[in-house]
């Protein structure tokens, strides 16, 4: 399977979060993805450099506004001079739109940038910083070269993007995602004649973003198997059982906290079956591994040999794949457990 990369991911440095008021260290760091592409090279992967893409790959999936914003929020935050004074060297929020404040009348974009980056990104977890925007497009050209790939004829291919993007939906980013990789892969596939394409997201929170996207779209089937949101876990609002789509064309599965291999993989299966009995004709599997043990983001315990058992069912439909790196945050399991989960789908597709 090749394995799509981008240098460009290193230029982004979230620099930390802002939790509950308090700066902690982030979580989503340049060395997810180099343990992955070590781990990859040592199983003899070929490595493949992402093509760059045009401008419409990322607005089949996303409004113009939004894409505007993300690649001048940095530069428009430095002409501001807040990185000087107040000295933030990353670009927060700290006003968000919310719809209560607005009594049904239109929003109008703000025109300072501390309020326009709450109209954009829905939490205070996302900045943006120098990079930030250069390393989001190159996850985009990863995953849509890795599309490409596939619609030239590779049974499957693996893009190791970040950052990771299955949080982002047309208008707004957050969940330490800035532009939907796994949706602009599944416009890809879909433009190339595979329709249904099927999204189905194993990472260990709700795939809410191609949800979203794809929500009136029946050419794009869109599933995720994910820890309940009525737990208490992100992203809170959505994720249910009850979210539908067009004509049935979205299914969530959700899992309880503590839940490890048996009822995972059983999810994984049921979407499996589910995009087949639809009638995909290709898949888009956004790969999280943070739904096993040990993970700092996730109360899930799945196993390096859970994933490899969902990589065979996911595998086994038999379909052209594109594979997009979306969670998994703890380095020392993280290659290891993508190497499990793409192997399983290499034995799935090969019989």
């Amino acid at each position: 399977m090749p394995v799509v990369w981008s240098d460009d991911h290193r230029l982004h440095d979230p620099g930390g979060e802002t939790w509950l008021g308090l700066e902690i260290p982030a979580n989503e760091v340049p060395e997810r993805a180099e343990r992955i592409r070590a781990a990859l090279a040592a199983q003899g992967a070929p490595l493949v450099e992402a093509r760059r893409q045009p401008d419409d790959a990322v607005t089949a999936v996303h409004d113009p506004e939004l894409v505007e914003h993300l690649a001048r929020a940095w530069a428009d935050w430095q002409e501001a001079a807040l990185d000087v004074d107040p000295g933030q060297d990353r670009v927060v929020p700290y006003l968000f739109p919310h719809p209560g404040l607005f009594s049904g009348q239109a929003v109008h974009t703000a025109r300072s940038i501390t309020a326009r980056a709450g109209q954009f990104g829905f939490d205070t977890l996302t900045a943006v910083g120098p990079g930030t925007w250069e390393a989001a497009r190159g996850a985009v050209d990863a995953a849509v070269t890795a599309a490409e790939l596939v619609a030239e004829g590779a049974p499957a291919a693996y893009a190791c993007t970040r950052p990771p993007g299955h949080h982002v939906t047309r208008t707004c980013f957050g969940g330490s995602c800035y532009l939907n990789n796994s949706a602009a892969a599944a416009a890809r596939l879909r433009a190339g004649g595979h329709d249904p394409v099927a999204v189905l997201d194993i990472d260990a929170h709700h795939g809410n973003g191609a949800q979203a996207i794809f929500w009136d779209d029946p050419t794009v089937l869109t599933g995720s198997v994910h820890v309940d949101p009525g737990e208490g876990w992100f992203p809170h609002y959505l994720g249910f059982e009850d979210e539908h789509g067009a004509g049935g064309s979205n299914r969530n599965v959700l899992m309880a906290p503590g839940a490890g291999d048996g009822p995972w993989v059983a999810a994984v299966e049921e979407l499996a079956a589910w995009a087949s009995e639809r009638g995909a004709r290709a898949l888009v599997v956004p790969l999280g591994v943070d739904a096993a043990g040990g993970d700092p983001e996730s109360p899930l315990t799945v196993t390096g040999e859970g994933f490899r058992r969902a990589g065979r069912a996911l595998g086994g439909l038999g379909l052209p794949t594109v594979v997009v790196q979306e969670g998994g945050y703890d380095l020392g399991t993280l290659g290891e457990l993508v190497c499990e989960a793409l192997i399983g789908i290499e034995e799935g597709l090969h019989g």
